[in-house]
């Protein structure tokens, strides 16, 4: 069986990580092009020089982050950041199929809602038990 080449939107891997961004903006859904259009704000900034440093080994930690409005691009690819869901810091790897996506997709900020058995009182039949 033939492996499968990653692309994104018909460009391969090599491609993607040689391409600026101005390129890249042209691939990526509306919502996205339009918010990279405008440029990235000095936190998306800051965090894109801890990936580049954390890539050339001066940054040992691992890199922590509350932006979840940034983006995925190509420069991320294969790097491990912790995102922020407003309780703990979530370790997510950066791969392909997040490319063009929003960092904060990938942290949930709500749990699922998980109930146990009913207690004591909560129906009419309930309450006659006794308590052990």
């Amino acid at each position: 069986m033939a492996k499968k080449e990653l692309t994104y939107r018909g460009k391969l891997a090599d491609e993607l990580k040689n391409m600026n961004l101005n390129d890249f903006i042209k691939l990526v859904p509306s919502r996205a092009r339009r918010t990279l259009k405008r440029g990235l704000n000095e936190q998306q900034k800051k965090l894109l020089l801890k990936v580049k440093m954390f890539r050339d080994g001066k940054l040992k930690k691992p890199i922590k982050t509350h932006c979840r409005n940034m983006i995925v691009i190509p420069e991320l690819l294969g790097a491990t950041l912790h995102i922020y869901n407003g309780k703990e810091f979530i370790p997510v790897e950066i791969t392909y199929e997040m490319l063009g996506k929003y960092l904060g997709e990938f942290a949930m900020t709500r749990k699922k809602v998980e109930h146990s058995a009913p207690g004591i009182g909560a129906t009419k039949s309930s309450a006659a038990m006794s308590v052990k």
